[in-house]
């Protein structure tokens, strides 16, 4: 039973301090030495010896005198709660009180005054009740200030309009203290925010630049190039004519694409602007057609809103993998399959692996940054995907998206 009454008075104190404390100064910082906390040491053992030889004096005026070593342990232990404040306000501060109340019984007061133990354990107290008053919850500082008046009033140190004075200004400079510690961290913390903010701006800036500079000033090259060829040519095949259309109005959709991607790069606030999503697929598998590739769609389950997260991640899987297929396996077959289930979204993109002279034309396919993009989006979501040749001689992406979790990224 006193085991646990002491494990709730434990858990009490200690829920009752402030973790971590507020950082003091730099200029009461030295490296890993704390210029306060070594301050402290040295004013307990001041004291110490100046208790000590107060109790000397007084204890050679008794007529029944104390042991020495009785004495020099009351005086260590009214002393050595100061050394630990630092680190234990509230126990250094018990500690205090209940040296101060043990020294009063064992050492009674003396009739002339006032024993010579009481000026050290109320500097020691009122030392260690600043420190709770920093350190600790208000609910702590306010009982630690009235346990310490009543027990000023009891020794007989002070007077009693005194002892709560002297107690309510201690408590009061420590709540000053607390609150501009507090204020200087958590500016320094919005100050180191705001300069993460900045650098992450300006990198993104950095990377619109770029992309701007050279990105789309290739294919802005493109553009052009692809609507003059046909003029280069006397009477061009009409097939010619189509494919360079085809690809003028690929590199204008890729710069259309590419401004809406600088547009989020260089704004500060939320994307507003429309994404694509499943809904957009038609005119995506027409652009692969138009790029070489046959492009066979199929839909089973349910077809319904999906969340905006699951919606964006599907289309962007699938846009990849058909861009796969257009750069690797140009003239293949590429299946689609868009599978709407209860809990997650499938989808399935296979592309036939092999050429007409029966080469692997997915062979080295992986190493870059498109299927590592995929698998991270669909990590993003909670869900998997694969990617990779299939022993059907097909390179297969699967992905499930669970819709729950495109439900949870929405909603934050």
């Amino acid at each position: 039973m006193a085991t646990r009454l002491g494990t709730r008075i434990a858990d009490t104190l200690k829920r009752g301090v402030t973790q971590p404390p507020a950082p003091r100064p730099a200029w009461l910082q030295r490296g890993r030495l704390d210029l306060v906390a070594a301050a402290d040491v040295v004013l307990a053992s001041v004291l110490f010896g100046i208790t000590n030889i107060l109790l000397l004096i007084e204890n050679g005026q008794q007529q029944q005198p104390k042991p020495l070593f009785e004495l020099v342990v009351i005086s260590m232990l009214i002393c050595a709660p100061l050394g630990f404040r630092t680190y234990y306000p509230v126990s250094s501060w018990l500690a205090a009180i209940l040296a101060m109340i043990w020294a009063t019984n064992v050492l009674p007061l003396h009739h002339n005054g006032p024993a010579g133990y009481v000026a050290a354990g109320v500097i020691v107290t009122l030392l260690c009740l600043y420190a709770v008053a920093v350190r600790c919850k208000p609910w702590v500082v306010v009982l630690a200030g009235l346990v310490t008046v009543i027990v000023f009033l009891q020794i007989g140190s002070e007077g009693g309009v005194a002892s709560i004075f002297t107690a309510a200004v201690t408590v009061f400079v420590g709540a000053i203290v607390r609150s501009r510690r507090g204020s200087r961290q958590e500016l320094a913390v919005a100050e180191r925010r705001h300069e993460g903010e900045r650098a992450l701006l300006e990198e993104r800036q950095r990377i619109a630049r770029e992309l701007h500079d050279v990105v789309a000033h290739h294919m802005s090259v493109i553009a052009i190039q692809a609507e003059a060829a046909p003029y280069k040519v006397a009477d061009p095949a009409p097939e010619l004519v189509e494919s360079f259309a085809d690809i003028r109005a690929s590199a204008l959709s890729g710069l259309q694409e590419l401004r809406r991607v600088l547009g989020v790069l260089r704004q500060d606030g939320p994307v507003t602007m429309p994404q694509p999503g499943l809904d957009d697929l038609a005119v995506l598998f027409d652009s692969a057609r138009d790029g070489g590739v046959t492009v066979e769609a199929g839909i089973t389950g349910s077809p319904r809103p999906l969340p905006e997260g699951v919606d964006l991640s599907a289309y962007r899987i699938v846009q990849e993998a058909l861009s796969n297929a257009m750069r690797h396996a140009p003239g293949g077959t590429v299946q689609v399959n868009l599978d709407y289930g209860d809990a997650a979204l499938k989808i399935e993109v296979r592309n036939d692996g092999c050429d007409e002279d029966g080469n692997d034309r997915w062979r080295g396919v992986g190493a870059g940054h498109g299927i590592i993009g995929m698998r991270e989006r669909a990590a993003m979501l909670g869900g998997d995907l694969i990617a990779g040749p299939t022993p059907a001689g097909e390179f297969l992406v699967s992905a499930a998206l669970p819709l729950a979790a495109g439900s949870r990224e929405e909603a934050k």
